[in-house]
């Protein structure tokens, strides 16, 4: 019996295609042999209807984990338990990245000494929980012909925090902002 719908024809939608395997399992595993590693047996190279056996016989798949050399490399165990293990290394991972922001002090070409200490502990504080800080100076006005003063604030600090930071870009002017960039001694420069 065919069921006739009104309307247009079913398509599925863009968004529901199959997800891919991240890795082949049991029987799409192609080659004669494969190299069997984990805890459960004993590492070496076995044919794969041996490893096949060996895996129903435990209850668990054989699972594909690296393809790349002469003879695949495979591990025995369960299919959705080592796609979990492999989710959670991976945010794990990712967790524990560092990612570095990108802060922005901003300075007159002629902010006090009180300021500029305020402003230079602020910059330290980003320094220290390893952000790149920008440190601007905004000129307004008929302060522009004062360059001079922003380019020795910028020096001052730079001399002021050369055991917490390095410069990773030198002074440059961009219409009326003159500023330069501050990374955490710690990280490795470009």
């Amino acid at each position: 019996m065919v069921i006739k719908r009104k309307g247009r024809p079913y398509r599925p939608r863009r968004g529901s295609i199959i997800p891919v395997k991240p890795n082949r399992t049991n029987e799409e595993i192609s080659g004669s042999q494969v190299r069997l590693v984990g805890d459960n047996v004993e590492q070496a190279v076995y044919p794969i209807k041996e490893a096949l056996s060996m895996a129903q016989s435990m209850g668990l798949d054989l699972i594909e984990i690296f393809n790349k050399g002469e003879v695949p490399v495979c591990k025995i165990a369960d299919y959705s338990k080592f796609l979990y293990d492999q989710k959670k290394k991976k945010k794990l991972s990712q967790s524990k990245s560092t990612k570095s922001v990108l802060k922005e002090v901003r300075f007159g070409p002629q902010t006090g000494d009180h300021d500029y200490e305020f402003k230079k502990r602020q910059i330290l504080s980003f320094l220290n929980q390893k952000n790149k800080v920008r440190c601007v100076i905004q000129f307004r006005g008929r302060n522009i012909q004062y360059r001079s003063y922003g380019e020795v604030i910028l020096r001052r600090l730079i001399n002021d925090l050369s055991d917490h930071g390095k410069p990773e870009q030198d002074i440059r002017m961009e219409g009326n902002k003159m500023f330069m960039i501050l990374g955490p001694s710690t990280l490795k420069l470009k």
